[in-house]
């Protein structure tokens, strides 16, 4: 993608987490609107401990995660590669760009068939502001089993974003029915 193109793309969006729009849910005390969250996206430390499991494998356990918060999705949780069974994985041939990050690698589960849904995804060569996950692996939550202290993780809507939904995060989020125009 060119640099005008990626220009085009990252002014594109109204909404940056200066102002919570009118449909926005209000956060309850303890909770985190996704309307809050910053765009460009923020990178900070998942201060609670990950997992993820696919059957009863365990595909990655951290207490070292980062989370990437943009303006109206869930969080994207990103673990580091040492903390993930990488002969659970195959690399698919799917290749996605965002605009933040760069362009984006896929996996599939080892002993999925080939053409089964990918479960994962990295930034090998990310853009500089996002090179603190490079090659840390996110998971979709409604391939796998994703859980926050313990807590499961709801998987966004949509199919296509990896947002991680727990208690605390509030929307509507990107990717619910009806959010297509933002």
């Amino acid at each position: 993608m060119g640099t005008d193109r990626i220009e085009q793309a990252r002014s594109a969006w109204t909404y940056r987490g200066r102002q919570r729009p009118p449909f926005a849910v209000a956060p309850e005390p303890g909770q985190e609107s996704v309307w809050d969250y910053p765009r460009p996206p923020a990178l900070e430390p998942e201060r609670r401990t990950v997992e993820v499991r696919h059957g009863d494998r365990v595909l990655a356990q951290s207490s070292q995660a980062m989370r990437v918060c943009e303006t109206g999705s869930p969080p994207t949780i990103y673990i580091p590669p040492a903390d993930v069974d990488r002969t659970a994985l195959v690399m698919s041939p799917a290749r996605t760009f965002c605009e933040w990050k760069g362009e984006a690698r896929y996996f599939r589960a080892e002993e999925d068939a080939p053409g089964a849904p990918d479960i994962a995804w990295c930034y090998p060569s990310p853009f500089p502001e996002f090179h603190t996950i490079q090659d840390w692996f996110c998971f979709y939550p409604g391939r796998v089993d994703c859980f926050l202290d313990r807590e499961p993780v709801r998987a966004q809507a949509g199919g296509f974003y990896g947002g991680w939904i727990t208690g605390e995060i509030v929307g509507p989020f990107k990717g619910d029915p009806g959010t297509g125009h933002w």
